[in-house]
Parts: C-alpha cells; structure tokens; sequence
C-alpha cells in the first residue's frame, strides 16, 4: 500500500483516537492537534512504509509522544534562560522615530500584518519588490497587493496621496531614559 494511501487510512479510522492520546499529554485539545499533526507530517514526509493501519498508528502514537516530550523540555529551557535573562537590569529604551510625523507611526500600527510589513520593508527599509517577496516568504504579486493597499489605507488615514513609487526616508533614533 503506498504511503499516501496508508496516511489517508490513519487520517479516517485512526485521527479520533490519536487526537485522544495527543490530548490527554498536552491537556488541551489545540496544542494536540498542533502535535498530531507535526506528528504526522514527521511519520510521513519520509515516505514511511508500515503493513498495516495498526502498525502506522502506533508509530505516529511514538511520535506524538516524542514531540509532546520535546516541546516540554524546550518550553522549560525557554522558561529557565528567561529567568536568568529577566533577572538583568534592564534600561528602558525606547524607538522615536525622528523625519516622519507621529500620526504616520500611528497609522501604520493601524494596518494589517502583511500590508504594514510590506509598507514598512518597500518604502521604509527601500527594499525591492524580490527582497521584500522572499523576506516575507509571500509572491511578488501578492507584496505589490499588500502594498497597495497598505498605502491606500495610510492615504485614507492621513489624507495624503502618496504613490506605490514615492519612497519616505524613515531614520529612528534611539531615546535612553536616564
């Protein structure tokens, strides 16, 4: 039986009680779906070749349990380097951004994600259209999309009418409390 096919079978007779297994370690049923499917994708993203349903399904029971295991201790090695880093003074600093009016700033926390990345990366940054496509791991078509829209939001907002070619000279200054 081809793998692709053994998955779909996990997926339809299996899914119910590996979620079960998945949610009785993680305690809730969100993070079990999240390790369900890493699992899944795991077992069988190498094109892993099991006989029968029951075989597949108890490897993918292994590999639930492996990443629940492993999300445990890198959560509590998260936890521990925040304790020692958060135990530092730390002097507040705080960006101010110096050649562009506050109601800009304001207006582009008002933007989507996507459409204030691409802003912020295409006329901020002065990346191009490739750099800001791969750096956002989105299409090209998709940034000009995002773009466009973004400056017809921040237009809208600050009753501008700035272009897809205009570029604004954004500098930020670093402010140290004393």
């Amino acid at each position: 039986m081809a793998w692709q096919q053994m998955l779909d079978r996990v997926v339809r007779e299996r899914y119910p009680r590996l979620l079960a297994h998945a949610t009785l370690l993680t305690g809730n049923r969100a993070d079990a779906q999240d390790v369900l499917q890493d699992a899944l994708v795991a077992t069988f993203s190498g094109r892993a070749r099991f006989a029968t349903v029951a075989e597949a399904e108890a490897y993918v029971r292994r590999a639930v349990t492996s990443r629940y295991i492993d999300a445990v201790r890198r959560r509590d090695s998260e936890r521990r380097a925040l304790r020692v880093v958060g135990s530092r003074p730390v002097r507040p600093v705080e960006l101010e951004p110096t050649g562009v009016a506050r109601e800009l700033v304001d207006a582009l926390a008002t933007l989507p994600a996507r459409e204030r990345a691409c802003v912020v990366l295409r006329h901020v940054e002065d990346m191009s259209l490739r750099s800001t496509a791969e750096a956002l791991g989105l299409s090209e078509g998709a940034v000009k999309r995002y773009t466009a829209d973004g400056l017809q939001a921040l237009n809208a907002l600050l009753g501008t009418t700035a272009g897809d070619d205009e570029h604004v000279v954004v500098r930020m200054k670093e402010v140290r409390d004393a």
